[in-house]
């Protein structure tokens, strides 16, 4: 018998666009021979669901149902494909879990710890893992640009301790008060709390992990090399077109090999589920990669990496989204 799927996209955050873009390849590719799919869209106006004929029926929050027509829906899983708030960061995690709604993708915990760039880095850290030294600054509370000057070495990035795709993110590359300031005001706009890091020299190599009957599995790796123009790997060299992707990453074994037991001890030190991206610099001199982050939501868009990777493994994504899929019921 079929299994009822939820497939929630949209958002309260910037990245809302880019949940947009990740669900209709997910939709595209979830097997409709095993799954009923119902793409549900959460956004400041609410709950929906739109049905063929255009109409929106509004999600029923008691128990993350819809009511269509004669017929109740409830929903076996949820396949979460929302970058940012509320999808992102833990909150709609904790919702399903008091409803007992399985999902794809990481606990509450996970979620909100990882979406804290100062969280992970502490956990990180914390687990042996290399993460940059940085500053964390609370507007009106914590920390200054005269502090991130005397602890940190520059070029610097500065970015909003909680959200993704490098949006209100900027690097700093000499200690300039006037130039550090401009920037963290600009990461203030988007969150209260700022995070300072220092910059870590080296190749940047990002992949995919997931777990499947128990085994962690790493996708093969990828190389990300913003744009000559571009100053680093930000929003605009990720989604216009302007950073170049080599998948899979044309790398020695020996450094591959740390790349990707790196990326396991990531995996389970934050207690993952699902599939995540993990961002890696890769210190040619000191021969280990930093961990830059964790995106426990990595974007699905059909030129996205984690489907570049899937693909790079000789899967299909309707392979790979069932494999996700299944994991919820622990099959």
């Amino acid at each position: 018998m079929k299994k009822n799927i939820a497939l929630v996209t949209g958002g309260f955050s910037g990245e809302a666009v880019i949940s947009y873009r990740s669900a209709r390849t997910i939709d595209t590719h979830l097997d409709r021979s095993l799954f009923t799919v119902y793409k549900i869209d959460i956004n400041s106006q609410g709950w929906f669901y739109e049905l063929v004929d255009g109409r929106k029926v509004e999600v029923d929050k008691n128990d993350f149902s819809l009511q269509l027509d004669n017929e109740k829906v409830n929903f076996d899983a949820v396949f979460i494909g929302m970058h940012g708030t509320p999808g992102e960061d833990g909150k709609l995690q904790g919702y399903f879990d008091t409803l007992k709604i399985p999902y794809t993708g990481c606990d509450a915990a996970s979620s909100a710890i990882t979406f804290n760039k100062r969280y992970a880095t502490a956990v990180a850290g914390a687990s042996g893992i290399p993460v940059a030294k940085s500053v964390l600054l609370i507007r009106n509370l914590l920390g200054s640009s005269e502090q991130v000057m005397d602890q940190l070495k520059f070029p610097v990035f500065v970015k909003p301790n909680n959200g993704g795709s490098s949006i209100g993110m900027s690097k700093v590359n000499e200690p300039d008060s006037s130039l550090l300031n401009t920037a963290i005001e600009k990461a203030f706009q988007e969150d209260s709390q700022v995070l300072v890091e220092e910059m870590v020299i080296g190749r940047e190599f990002t992949v995919g992990v997931f777990r499947s009957k128990g085994n962690i599995i790493v996708l093969p790796l990828t190389e990300v090399r913003a744009d000559a123009d571009m100053a680093f790997f930000d929003f605009e060299a990720k989604y216009q077109g302007k950073s170049s992707e080599t998948t899979p990453a044309e790398i020695d074994e020996v450094t591959a090999d740390k790349i990707r037991d790196t990326a396991k001890r990531v995996y389970s030190a934050f207690n993952c589920r699902g599939v995540v991206r993990i961002d890696f610099i890769y210190n040619e001199a000191e021969g280990r990669p930093y961990m830059l982050e964790v995106n426990t939501i990595p974007g699905q868009s059909d030129a996205s990496i984690i489907p570049q990777q899937v693909r790079a493994m000789g899967w299909s994504l309707k392979e790979f989204y069932t494999k996700l899929v299944m994991e919820c019921f622990g099959e």
